[in-house]
């Protein structure tokens, strides 16, 4: 059976574009993911960054679910400290009424941008996260006893259920909290130096079946370029190695180009940093880049792979998810 491929989508904002071009192009990306037979498309929570188009995931999911047939599409996630949680069980059983059986919510704990900007969203209590996450829960069901303050609180759409729920993870907080609840499990070694084994293997073990997850379910994201060759995939990757470099820095630009990116005038620190996180990604042919993934996914033990590529060019971007495909036998590539 061949290895669950997935996307994950920011909605990259390349140089000499704009933010309503990346939404365009995230909603070809989906229809050829749904085409290829990728099992899921999820679309990420970032505020205020110019190189991410996807600051409202809940809108985009909509919009993608209603432009594609047979992928799920969920977020990737719902940042839930940033969010009323009765707001978003709103949101979500109303994707999940227009949508029936094909939307995930993925939940993070993270604020996806800067202090400030998370601020002007509501006050950031990432310590209060396993409480906001039973409170959503508890009103999605209707479980508050009698005499609780939210017991008369009714999610509308009241007649279908809550998405099956997945915690996201960069460093293993979450790993457990998601066995113990039941939940699908997704660990975000796309951008995280973390190991991915440990957590994944706290989540197997405090893992309890529930009526959405009798079996646990690990997805694990990863960064990819993958192009014809081995050489064209690292001139495309050169892009990442710059955006990495001015995040450090805390420059938020657009993603270059490969050419304004080898053009660059790097300092020794700068190729240190873009080295760290060159690390991260898997850069190369099909046949490259699937021996990468299958050995990372041999150790962690890995259910499913998410994969999200931070390409400057469109059609590059489209054709990396195309090879992917090819390389790993989904239904529809061939």
């Amino acid at each position: 059976m061949a290895l669950p491929l997935s996307v994950l989508d920011l909605a990259p904002i390349g140089s000499g574009s704009t933010a309503a071009a990346a939404l365009r192009n995230s909603l070809e990306l989906a229809r050829l993911a749904d085409r290829l037979g990728y099992t899921r498309y999820w679309l990420a929570e970032h505020h205020g960054m110019p190189s991410i188009a996807s600051s409202s995931p809940e809108i985009l999911i909509e919009r993608t679910a209603a432009a594609t047939t047979h992928i799920r599409v969920g977020s990737g996630g719902i940042m839930l400290p940033n969010h009323a949680p009765l707001r978003v069980a709103e949101q979500f059983h109303t994707l999940e009424a227009l949508h029936p059986g094909r939307i995930d919510l993925g939940i993070g704990r993270a604020p996806g941008t800067d202090p400030v900007t998370s601020s002007a969203l509501r006050p950031f209590e990432a310590e209060r996260f396993s409480e906001q996450l039973s409170e959503l829960l508890t009103l999605s069901r209707g479980g508050f006893p009698e005499g609780h303050p939210f017991h008369a609180v009714r999610v509308v759409p009241s007649d279908v259920e809550l998405p099956p729920v997945w915690l996201l993870g960069s460093s293993g907080a979450s790993a457990r909290l998601a066995g113990s609840l039941g939940t699908g499990y997704s660990f975000a070694r796309h951008f995280s130096h973390a190991p991915a084994a440990p957590p994944i293997r706290a989540y197997r073990e405090t893992f309890q079946p529930s009526a959405r997850f009798p079996e646990p379910h690990v997805i694990l994201g990863v960064a990819v370029i993958c192009a014809e060759t081995d050489e064209q995939a690292e001139y495309l990757a050169s892009s990442v190695d710059l955006v990495w470099v001015r995040l450090r820095r805390g420059e938020f630009h657009p993603i270059p180009s490969p050419e304004e990116a080898r053009a660059y005038p790097y300092t020794p620190q700068d190729r240190a940093v873009a080295e760290s996180y060159r690390g991260l990604h898997f850069v190369g042919s099909p046949a490259t880049v699937r021996a990468q993934v299958e050995a990372l996914v041999d150790e962690t033990g890995a259910d499913e792979v998410m994969v999200t590529s931070t390409i400057h060019g469109h059609a590059e971007r489209l054709r990396s998810y195309e090879l992917l495909a090819e390389a790993f036998g989904l239904e529809g590539a061939g």
